[in-house]
């Protein structure tokens, strides 16, 4: 996923019509372009026509027209029958989270309330940070993510309350014992519950599922939400209320203390764990084109989840019963840490995996010219993006870097739709006509980007990428065919170190070559000796979107 502004959408990519013809960024040879593509290269049927299959090779050819950089995304809804339900949602969730908000200051009193929030405000800063270094990749919109926070933290806690608060009404009633309602009840609802809003949002914006990470990220939010005004119930009615009732204020702080160190520091990561099972179900059904796997999926993640609530909540209700607390720190220790580090472990490596998926996909579009191999290689890791944009910044100033920072968004965006063919989820003649459109106005969009910060390092020299091999202009003057390596290799950008001091000649002039001197890549030994014949010379760094226009027409 691409490391891009908060937001999580790039900036609008530069209008060609807005320059006065510019040339463009890089261009391949005055070929055929269909040549260099194997098989056929794919058509853009409209949306009406059947879908067809198409081949993990068949990208567009080179140039794009511009006539449908900019076609409508078929099947969107526009006007009030795409924002009504929105008005809904938010309306639901409004309601939701005045209602707890009276629940809470008319059971705890308002002072209570206001310790126990600001008490259980004090994590969310730090969890959420995590989940959003989990999404640099391809960050999703921050309307989503607030979406999913705010689902957990209101209607989530609101129906969880109200159905614990029956069942333990109807357990007494039966003569049960109300510590059941932690083990039998409160998994079922409070999964459940916390999973809805993530899963309405996978109904309703299949297309910001990118993967498992991002259900990870989604489902995490939504508990942390949901944590979050559970806390505030603990620290601030059975710690701050209870204790300022009964001993005073300063029994009530000491009581706050105590269970946040329990609730906060050794098991702020549960609720976030638990749902975390339903993501991974959630992601895995967004990237697989088999049915079965689309519906058992998010059914298996669910029930893993309330399994893992449940079995957290059964420790503490065993060392209740027998009055053994070693059961609950066994199971703490020996259960519940190691499978913690386990699903961290799981997320670190699976954020790597899916950060290079650029490098596994858009391979395709370099054989066809669209990318060059360096700027396919800058993708692959987030320290690669990191120098790119410092690149970009030097030779361009903040709108290079800007422009870099939606070039990687839009190339992941575009990794990520050239998967889903590779993986057939475009399966009906809708989603397939969605797809193609959507990945001709990305294509677009990343040619404009270049263009703002391609060729304007002045210590490079002009080369450019023509599908098969680099056209570079050496300092003679020459323009030579260089092929690319085994490995695209992207140099990190380093800045320029300082001129050498003059060096000593010799009587004729000729400067001295000292033993161990190292010579800079493609310049002559000595000031207007032209290079040998046959002496092979090598080009400078190559640095993301150093493409200018070839020097031919």
């Amino acid at each position: 996923m691409a490391d891009v502004s908060p937001t999580g959408s790039p900036d609008p990519a530069p209008q060609p019509a807005s320059a006065p013809e510019p040339a463009p960024a890089y261009a391949p040879p005055p070929q055929d372009p269909t040549a260099q593509l194997s098989p056929a290269p794919a058509t853009y049927p409209p949306a009406t026509l059947v879908a067809e299959v198409v081949p993990p090779d068949a990208v567009p050819p080179y140039p794009l027209e511009a006539s449908g950089a900019n076609a409508p995304v078929p099947g969107r809804r526009m006007g009030w029958r795409r924002w009504l339900p929105v008005t809904g949602v938010i309306a639901l969730i409004a309601a939701a989270a005045i209602g707890m908000l009276i629940f809470l200051g008319y059971n705890i009193g308002l002072p209570g309330l206001a310790v126990g929030l600001t008490a259980a405000i004090l994590p969310v800063p730090l969890l959420a940070s995590a989940f959003a270094w989990l999404d640099r990749y391809e960050p999703e919109p921050v309307k989503y993510l607030a979406f999913c926070f705010a689902w957990g933290a209101a209607v989530a806690t609101a129906a969880a309350l109200a159905v614990n608060t029956g069942a333990a009404w109807l357990f007494d009633k039966w003569g049960l014992p109300e510590a059941l309602v932690a083990v039998l009840v409160a998994p079922f609802i409070e999964e459940s519950m916390k999973a809805a809003g993530p899963l309405l949002l996978f109904w309703r914006r299949r297309a910001e599922w990118s993967g498992i990470t991002d259900g990870i990220v989604y489902c995490g939010l939504s508990a942390l939400g949901f944590a979050m005004v559970e806390n505030v119930l603990y620290l601030g009615g059975h710690g701050y209320a209870a204790g300022a009732q009964e001993y005073g204020p300063a029994t009530g702080l000491t009581n706050v203390f105590a269970i946040f160190i329990v609730r906060i520091l050794f098991t702020g990561f549960a609720h976030p764990l638990f749902t975390s099972m339903t993501g991974i179900g959630l992601g895995l059904a967004a990237r697989s084109a088999d049915k079965h796997v689309r519906w058992l999926a998010p059914i298996g993640g669910l029930l893993l989840a309330m399994i893992l609530h449940g079995t957290f909540n059964l420790l503490p209700t065993l060392s209740a019963a027998t009055g053994e607390a070693l059961i609950m720190l066994y199971g703490y220790l020996g259960f519940m840490v190691p499978f913690f580090f386990a699903v961290v472990g799981f997320a670190i490596a699976l954020r790597s995996w899916e950060g290079r998926l650029a490098e596994r996909t858009l391979h395709h579009y370099v054989r066809t010219g669209w990318f060059a191999p360096p700027e396919v290689a800058a993708l692959g890791s987030l320290g690669r993006r990191h120098s790119a944009r410092q690149w970009a910044k030097r030779v361009a100033g903040p709108a290079g870097s800007r422009a870099m920072r939606s070039f990687q968004f839009a190339a992941t965006r575009l990794a990520l739709i050239r998967d889903g063919m590779q993986r057939g989820l475009a399966g009906d003649p809708r989603e397939m006509a969605k797809a193609v459109v959507e990945e001709r106005e990305l294509l677009a969009a990343i040619t404009g980007y270049r263009s703002v910060f391609a060729g304007r390092d002045p210590q490079t020299p002009p080369a450019w990428w023509d599908g098969q091999s680099y056209r570079i202009t050496f300092p003679d003057g020459v323009v030579r065919t260089v092929g690319a390596p085994a490995e695209p290799v992207m140099p990190v950008p380093v800045r320029l170190p300082p001129p050498p001091p003059p060096m000593p000649t010799y009587a004729g002039g000729w400067p001295q070559q000292y033993p161990g001197q190292p010579q800079y890549p493609g310049q002559p030994h000595h000031p207007g000796q032209q290079p040998y014949p046959g002496q092979q010379q090598y080009p400078g760094p190559q640095y993301p979107g150093q493409y200018p226009p070839p020097p031919y027409k």
